[in-house]
């Protein structure tokens, strides 16, 4: 069985937690026999391109084709924002590229806007099943992002639109044979409105022998800094969505009350004006002896096991996180974890037993939770062992993968059921 992915980004040096789990999702099909491979954008001369390619060690094939945000008169820091995170990209390069990929017997697409709309259009075309993974929420985000994602952009002329009607961008879930979701909140909302698709909850998951040796000493070698501090981590891309913003503002309360604390943020910026923005926070607020930003880390990365293994408590502030794969890596490191009641967080932590949760409205909800981290540390390795034994038992690679091995060979199946009915 081969398998095209279609990315809307793919870059080493801005991993993220879709670039995880398709790093994951490839290694457990390779076990199943299954092989795939990735077609992304181009990385346009980035020093990233002297990275190791994370997915091709997987065993991956990566074909890169050349992609552009189609807005005349954009800002050059929105464009490469745009870039950074996948935004509604528009590729010539890719419909050639997918076609003429030899002996595909299923094409996914991670993306959705005129990327998936390629993808769907050559499986229609080629006649082979055509697989949809939502990975940041399309129905279920909170009313205040949903309003921001469809707003239409004001900032320049978008010539694309026509592309993407062509290639049937409005039509990529409505006319899939498979919506994938993490999120079972989401796939009820999907299924309301798509009745007649098979939408399935597949989650992210874990591949736990990278938590299971101490890294600790990797962590603290890379960042000495963390020396003797109650680490406070905080792990996801610096953007706004993430809400890193929040845990900064309350870092003088927690610091008047935990003065060896320090937070660590741990991702890559994919929001330069939100970034410095944030820096320049932490710098007004003389916060800089408490904070460090360690910039993205690659994926099973020794030094970031390494720092969950360290934290007194991994905090996701996020304003929208439709799974929450970084709680699952927590729990495998060891450490607790303190979320906001975004539907991803709420569907793997049940409070107090295995975790915290909190309403960013609610920063004494907050303050409470990380109260009970720092003073019951015994509470703190019962929960962790709590989420570590959900994490084997629902959320291991292999079995994960299996599944989607299964949904695809009866995809395949059914679609040459219809090419050959006799």
């Amino acid at each position: 069985m081969r398998i095209a992915h279609v990315l809307r980004k793919f870059d080493p040096a801005e991993w993220g937690g879709t670039e995880t789990a398709l790093q994951r999702l490839t290694e457990g099909l390779r076990r199943h026999g299954a092989e795939s491979v990735v077609f992304c954008p181009a990385l346009g001369g980035s020093p990233a391109t002297a990275l190791p390619d994370p997915l091709a060690a997987a065993g991956c094939k990566v074909r890169r084709f050349r992609a552009c945000v189609p807005v005349w008169g954009l800002p050059v820091t929105r464009r490469r924002q745009l870039l950074a995170v996948g935004g509604n990209l528009l590729s010539f390069d890719l419909p050639r590229q997918l076609a003429r990929e030899p002996a595909v017997d299923v094409i996914h697409t991670h993306a959705l806007g005129r990327l998936g709309g390629i993808a769907r259009t050559v499986a229609r075309r080629r006649r082979r099943p055509f697989v949809v993974t939502i990975h940041g929420g399309v129905l279920d985000l909170p009313a205040a992002l949903h309003r921001e994602l469809n707003t239409p952009a004001r900032e320049g002329l978008e010539w694309g639109k026509f592309f993407g009607w062509w290639w049937g961008a409005r039509r990529v879930l409505a006319e899939a044979d498979a919506i994938l979701t993490c999120n079972p909140t989401e796939a009820g909302l999907l299924r309301r409105r798509y009745p007649d698709r098979r939408v399935v909850v597949q989650p992210h998951g874990v591949h736990l022998p990278q938590f299971r040796a101490d890294h600790r000493g990797a962590a603290l070698a890379a960042f000495p800094r963390t020396s003797g501090r109650s680490l406070l981590l905080c792990v996801g891309r610096i953007d706004a969505v993430k809400n890193q913003a929040w845990l900064v503002q309350r870092a003088p309360q927690i610091l008047r009350r935990y003065p060896d604390a320090m937070i660590v943020f741990a991702g890559a910026c994919t929001d330069p004006v939100y970034g410095a923005t944030l820096e320049q926070e932490v710098a007004e607020q003389g916060l800089a002896a408490h904070v460090l930003f360690t910039g993205g880390l690659p994926p099973g990365d020794t030094r970031l096991v390494g720092l969950m293994q360290a934290a007194r408590a991994v905090i996701l502030p996020s304003l929208s996180e439709t799974f929450g794969l970084v709680i699952l890596e927590a729990w495998a490191a060891g450490a607790t974890v303190i979320a906001t009641r975004t539907s991803g967080a709420t569907a793997l932590i049940e409070h107090g037993k295995n975790g915290w949760l909190f309403a960013t409205g609610d920063p004494l909800g907050f303050h409470t939770a990380l109260n009970r981290v720092m003073t019951e540390p015994a509470l703190c390795v019962q929960q962790a062992r709590a989420g570590r034994q959900m994490v084997e038992r629902d959320y291991d690679t292999a079995v994960l993968a299996g599944r989607l091995h299964a949904l695809y060979a009866n995809l395949i199946e059914e679609k040459n059921a219809l090419r050959n009915p006799a």
